[in-house]
Protein backbone atom coordinates (compact mmCIF):
# COMPACT_ATOMS: atom_id res chain seq x y z
CA UNK A 1 0.00 0.00 0.00
CA UNK A 2 1.31 3.40 -0.94
CA UNK A 3 2.29 5.43 2.11
CA UNK A 4 0.30 8.58 2.68
CA UNK A 5 2.35 11.73 2.28
CA UNK A 6 2.53 13.72 5.50
CA UNK A 7 2.82 17.47 5.43
CA UNK A 8 5.75 18.55 7.57
CA UNK A 9 5.86 22.30 6.84
CA UNK A 10 3.81 23.87 9.66
CA UNK A 11 4.81 27.46 8.94
CA UNK A 12 2.05 29.90 8.05
CA UNK A 13 3.00 29.88 4.39
CA UNK A 14 3.25 26.11 4.44
CA UNK A 15 -0.14 25.71 6.07
CA UNK A 16 -1.69 27.98 3.46
CA UNK A 17 -0.01 26.33 0.47
CA UNK A 18 -0.97 22.84 1.59
CA UNK A 19 -4.56 23.70 2.47
CA UNK A 20 -7.55 22.50 0.49
CA UNK A 21 -8.81 24.85 -2.25
CA UNK A 22 -11.99 25.66 -0.29
CA UNK A 23 -9.97 26.49 2.82
CA UNK A 24 -7.63 28.61 0.68
CA UNK A 25 -10.57 30.60 -0.68
CA UNK A 26 -11.81 31.19 2.87
CA UNK A 27 -8.35 32.34 3.99
CA UNK A 28 -7.89 34.66 1.01
CA UNK A 29 -11.34 36.18 1.51
CA UNK A 30 -10.67 36.80 5.18
CA UNK A 31 -7.27 38.34 4.47
CA UNK A 32 -8.80 40.68 1.87
CA UNK A 33 -11.52 41.64 4.35
CA UNK A 34 -8.86 42.33 6.98
CA UNK A 35 -6.89 44.56 4.57
CA UNK A 36 -10.00 46.57 3.68
CA UNK A 37 -10.92 46.82 7.37
CA UNK A 38 -7.55 48.27 8.29
CA UNK A 39 -7.76 50.72 5.38
CA UNK A 40 -11.15 51.93 6.65
CA UNK A 41 -9.91 52.07 10.24
CA UNK A 42 -6.91 54.22 9.36
CA UNK A 43 -8.99 56.46 7.10
CA UNK A 44 -11.64 57.06 9.78
CA UNK A 45 -9.16 57.67 12.60
CA UNK A 46 -7.29 60.24 10.51
CA UNK A 47 -10.53 61.87 9.34
CA UNK A 48 -12.03 62.16 12.83
CA UNK A 49 -8.81 63.60 14.19
CA UNK A 50 -8.79 66.18 11.39
CA UNK A 51 -12.47 66.99 11.93
CA UNK A 52 -11.93 67.58 15.66
CA UNK A 53 -8.90 69.78 15.04
CA UNK A 54 -10.75 71.84 12.43
CA UNK A 55 -13.78 72.15 14.71
CA UNK A 56 -11.68 73.54 17.56
CA UNK A 57 -10.12 76.14 15.27
CA UNK A 58 -13.45 77.11 13.74
CA UNK A 59 -15.18 77.40 17.13
CA UNK A 60 -12.48 79.75 18.38
CA UNK A 61 -12.65 81.86 15.23
CA UNK A 62 -16.44 81.94 15.35
CA UNK A 63 -16.59 83.60 18.76
CA UNK A 64 -13.62 85.89 18.21
CA UNK A 65 -14.25 87.19 14.68
CA UNK A 66 -16.90 88.92 12.64
CA UNK A 67 -19.54 86.51 11.39
CA UNK A 68 -19.26 87.78 7.80
CA UNK A 69 -15.50 87.23 7.86
CA UNK A 70 -16.04 83.71 9.16
CA UNK A 71 -18.52 83.04 6.36
CA UNK A 72 -15.99 84.07 3.72
CA UNK A 73 -13.03 82.31 5.35
CA UNK A 74 -14.79 78.95 5.79
CA UNK A 75 -17.10 78.93 2.77
CA UNK A 76 -15.08 76.30 0.89
CA UNK A 77 -13.56 74.48 3.85
CA UNK A 78 -13.10 70.70 3.72
CA UNK A 79 -13.32 68.10 6.48
CA UNK A 80 -15.02 70.64 8.71
CA UNK A 81 -18.64 69.66 9.48
CA UNK A 82 -19.06 72.52 11.95
CA UNK A 83 -18.16 75.07 9.29
CA UNK A 84 -20.52 73.38 6.81
CA UNK A 85 -23.38 73.63 9.30
CA UNK A 86 -22.52 77.28 9.88
CA UNK A 87 -22.52 77.94 6.13
CA UNK A 88 -25.91 76.26 5.77
CA UNK A 89 -27.35 78.47 8.51
CA UNK A 90 -25.88 81.64 7.01
CA UNK A 91 -27.18 80.75 3.56
CA UNK A 92 -30.68 80.19 4.89
CA UNK A 93 -30.45 83.42 6.85
CA UNK A 94 -29.58 85.35 3.69
CA UNK A 95 -32.36 83.76 1.66
CA UNK A 96 -35.15 84.11 4.21
CA UNK A 97 -34.88 86.86 6.79
CA UNK A 98 -33.00 89.39 4.65
CA UNK A 99 -35.19 88.79 1.61
CA UNK A 100 -38.54 87.94 3.20
CA UNK A 101 -38.56 90.41 6.05
CA UNK A 102 -42.29 89.99 6.59
CA UNK A 103 -41.85 86.34 7.53
CA UNK A 104 -42.55 85.52 11.18
CA UNK A 105 -39.62 85.18 13.57
CA UNK A 106 -40.56 81.59 14.40
CA UNK A 107 -40.68 80.76 10.69
CA UNK A 108 -37.19 82.16 10.15
CA UNK A 109 -35.78 80.24 13.12
CA UNK A 110 -37.38 77.01 12.00
CA UNK A 111 -36.06 77.30 8.46
CA UNK A 112 -32.53 78.06 9.68
CA UNK A 113 -32.65 75.19 12.16
CA UNK A 114 -33.97 72.83 9.47
CA UNK A 115 -31.20 73.81 7.04
CA UNK A 116 -28.54 73.25 9.69
CA UNK A 117 -29.99 69.89 10.71
CA UNK A 118 -30.05 68.70 7.10
CA UNK A 119 -26.41 69.69 6.66
CA UNK A 120 -25.51 68.01 9.94
CA UNK A 121 -27.05 64.74 8.74
CA UNK A 122 -25.10 65.00 5.49
CA UNK A 123 -21.82 65.49 7.34
CA UNK A 124 -22.51 62.65 9.78
CA UNK A 125 -23.36 60.33 6.90
CA UNK A 126 -19.92 61.07 5.46
CA UNK A 127 -18.27 60.19 8.76
CA UNK A 128 -20.28 56.99 9.16
CA UNK A 129 -19.74 55.84 5.58
CA UNK A 130 -18.08 52.38 5.32
CA UNK A 131 -18.56 51.66 9.03
CA UNK A 132 -21.15 49.04 8.10
CA UNK A 133 -18.34 47.06 6.45
CA UNK A 134 -16.44 46.96 9.75
CA UNK A 135 -19.54 45.78 11.56
CA UNK A 136 -20.12 43.09 8.95
CA UNK A 137 -16.53 41.84 9.14
CA UNK A 138 -16.63 41.82 12.93
CA UNK A 139 -19.81 39.76 13.03
CA UNK A 140 -19.24 37.35 10.12
CA UNK A 141 -15.47 36.76 9.91
CA UNK A 142 -15.31 34.32 12.86
CA UNK A 143 -18.09 32.20 11.33
CA UNK A 144 -16.48 32.25 7.91
CA UNK A 145 -13.21 31.15 9.50
CA UNK A 146 -15.11 28.47 11.41
CA UNK A 147 -16.54 27.20 8.14
CA UNK A 148 -12.99 26.80 6.80
CA UNK A 149 -12.02 25.03 10.01
CA UNK A 150 -14.92 22.58 9.87
CA UNK A 151 -14.21 21.84 6.22
CA UNK A 152 -10.51 21.30 6.95
CA UNK A 153 -11.23 18.98 9.86
CA UNK A 154 -13.57 16.97 7.65
CA UNK A 155 -10.68 16.52 5.23
CA UNK A 156 -8.48 15.43 8.12
CA UNK A 157 -10.95 12.73 9.11
CA UNK A 158 -11.06 11.64 5.49
CA UNK A 159 -7.26 11.33 5.61
CA UNK A 160 -7.54 9.17 8.71
CA UNK A 161 -10.00 6.90 6.95
CA UNK A 162 -7.83 6.71 3.83
CA UNK A 163 -4.61 5.97 5.70
CA UNK A 164 -6.30 3.68 8.23
CA UNK A 165 -4.06 5.21 10.86
CA UNK A 166 -4.81 7.26 13.94
CA UNK A 167 -1.25 8.49 14.15
CA UNK A 168 -1.27 12.16 15.17
CA UNK A 169 1.39 12.91 12.58
CA UNK A 170 -1.10 12.00 9.87
CA UNK A 171 -3.92 14.30 10.98
CA UNK A 172 -2.03 17.11 12.74
CA UNK A 173 -1.11 19.07 9.57
CA UNK A 174 -4.70 18.99 8.30
CA UNK A 175 -6.07 20.12 11.65
CA UNK A 176 -3.45 22.87 11.83
CA UNK A 177 -4.53 24.09 8.38
CA UNK A 178 -8.14 24.10 9.50
CA UNK A 179 -7.44 26.00 12.71
CA UNK A 180 -5.38 28.49 10.73
CA UNK A 181 -8.60 29.56 8.98
CA UNK A 182 -10.21 30.30 12.34
CA UNK A 183 -7.14 32.26 13.41
CA UNK A 184 -7.38 34.43 10.27
CA UNK A 185 -11.09 34.94 10.92
CA UNK A 186 -10.37 36.18 14.44
CA UNK A 187 -7.51 38.33 13.15
CA UNK A 188 -9.96 40.04 10.81
CA UNK A 189 -12.87 40.25 13.27
CA UNK A 190 -11.25 41.44 16.50
CA UNK A 191 -9.74 44.72 15.16
CA UNK A 192 -12.92 45.37 13.16
CA UNK A 193 -15.10 45.11 16.28
CA UNK A 194 -12.74 47.07 18.52
CA UNK A 195 -12.25 49.95 16.13
CA UNK A 196 -15.89 49.97 15.08
CA UNK A 197 -16.81 50.64 18.70
CA UNK A 198 -14.10 53.27 19.07
CA UNK A 199 -14.94 55.07 15.84
CA UNK A 200 -18.66 54.96 16.64
CA UNK A 201 -17.91 56.48 20.05
CA UNK A 202 -15.77 59.19 18.45
CA UNK A 203 -18.52 60.00 15.94
CA UNK A 204 -21.02 60.22 18.80
CA UNK A 205 -18.83 62.85 20.46
CA UNK A 206 -18.56 64.72 17.15
CA UNK A 207 -22.35 64.56 16.83
CA UNK A 208 -22.77 65.96 20.33
CA UNK A 209 -20.40 68.84 19.57
CA UNK A 210 -22.21 69.64 16.33
CA UNK A 211 -25.59 69.61 18.06
CA UNK A 212 -24.30 71.93 20.79
CA UNK A 213 -22.87 74.31 18.21
CA UNK A 214 -26.12 74.22 16.25
CA UNK A 215 -28.07 75.17 19.37
CA UNK A 216 -25.66 78.00 20.13
CA UNK A 217 -25.88 79.22 16.57
CA UNK A 218 -29.70 79.18 16.64
CA UNK A 219 -29.55 81.26 19.84
CA UNK A 220 -27.18 83.65 18.13
CA UNK A 221 -29.59 84.04 15.21
CA UNK A 222 -32.47 84.53 17.63
CA UNK A 223 -30.65 87.41 19.28
CA UNK A 224 -29.85 88.91 15.90
CA UNK A 225 -33.46 88.61 14.75
CA UNK A 226 -34.79 90.09 17.99
CA UNK A 227 -32.33 92.96 17.75
CA UNK A 228 -33.33 93.58 14.14
CA UNK A 229 -37.02 93.56 15.01
CA UNK A 230 -36.46 96.04 17.85
CA UNK A 231 -34.50 98.29 15.51
CA UNK A 232 -37.25 98.14 12.90
CA UNK A 233 -39.92 98.96 15.50
CA UNK A 234 -37.85 101.91 16.71
CA UNK A 235 -37.48 103.21 13.14
CA UNK A 236 -41.21 102.84 12.50
CA UNK A 237 -42.11 104.70 15.72
CA UNK A 238 -39.58 107.43 14.96
CA UNK A 239 -40.98 107.92 11.45
CA UNK A 240 -44.56 108.06 12.75
CA UNK A 241 -43.59 110.71 15.29
CA UNK A 242 -41.98 112.78 12.56
CA UNK A 243 -45.16 112.60 10.52
CA UNK A 244 -47.23 113.84 13.47
CA UNK A 245 -44.99 116.84 13.92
Amino acid sequence: MEETQIVTDLSLIGLFSEADIIVKIVMIGLMIASIFSWAIIIEKLVLIKLVNRNAIKFYRDFWSSNINDIDVAYRNSRNNPMAKIFNAGIKEWNTTFKIHKNMSIDGVKQRIEKAMNVQMNIELDKLEKKLLFLASVGSTAPFIGLFGTVYGIMNSFSAIAASKSTNLAVVAPGIAEALFATAIGLFAAIPAVMFYNKISSDISRVTSNLENFSDEFINYFSRQIDAQMVADDFDDNYESQDEEY
